[in-house]
């Protein structure tokens, strides 16, 4: 009796881990995934920018615009620094997590600033701090107007096109803050690059 007990309710504890396996593990995803592909389809396959039906990156995250060795190159606007992995490393996402006293911190953002002001052809007290730090994700997509619009003449002057075209649509992509007033004003680089390659064709 105690034995035929005991299997009647290692039968119902397994039977109603089939059930809610079923409704939770498959039913409920599922479901979240269909409702995912309806709402935000885009934003749920991961935002995915693509040219000439060809993927190029994602409009979420980060990517560096550099030749083999690293050198940003001076047609491309250039993204903020990044500490993941070797710099927007989607695997290896972190900041440095140094402090702001950190001896290796300071170095860097001067070397950074020296580099990015000498690129720009602008005096170094006036880089943008996010050409300076990296974010705390390593991956962040976005630099400040600020930012984008000091590079505006390097990339002109590089790809032989006019100054003033060439701001304009900076400002075309120019986002606003969320909802009205959460968070800064951004450009999303990605997106400003693949806009400026367009203008070539």
């Amino acid at each position: 009796m105690n034995a035929r007990s005991t299997l009647r309710q290692y039968g119902t504890a397994l039977r109603a881990v089939v059930v809610a396996t079923l409704v939770l593990g498959v039913g409920y995803t599922l479901v979240v995934t269909a409702v995912g592909q309806l709402a935000v389809g885009h934003r749920a396959n991961g935002s995915e920018v693509e040219v000439d039906g060809q993927v190029v990156g994602s409009s979420l995250i980060g990517q560096s615009f550099t030749d083999d060795d690293g050198a940003a190159l001076p047609e491309w606007f250039q993204s903020r620094p990044s500490a993941a992995g070797d710099g927007h490393d989607a695997s290896a996402s972190s900041g440095s997590n140094w402090g702001p006293e950190n001896p290796d911190l300071i170095a860097a953002i001067e070397e950074r600033r020296a580099a990015v002001a000498a690129s720009d052809g602008v005096d170094p007290a006036s880089v943008p701090v996010d050409a300076l730090t990296a974010s705390a994700s390593g991956l962040d997509p976005h630099v400040s107007p600020e930012y984008a619009r000091e590079q505006v003449e390097r990339v002109a002057a590089a790809r032989e096109l006019p100054v003033a075209e060439v701001r304009e649509l900076v400002e075309q992509h120019v986002q606003g803050r969320d909802l009205g007033y959460l968070g800064e004003p951004t450009v999303n680089v990605l997106e400003l690059n693949v806009a400026l390659a367009e203008l070539g064709r």
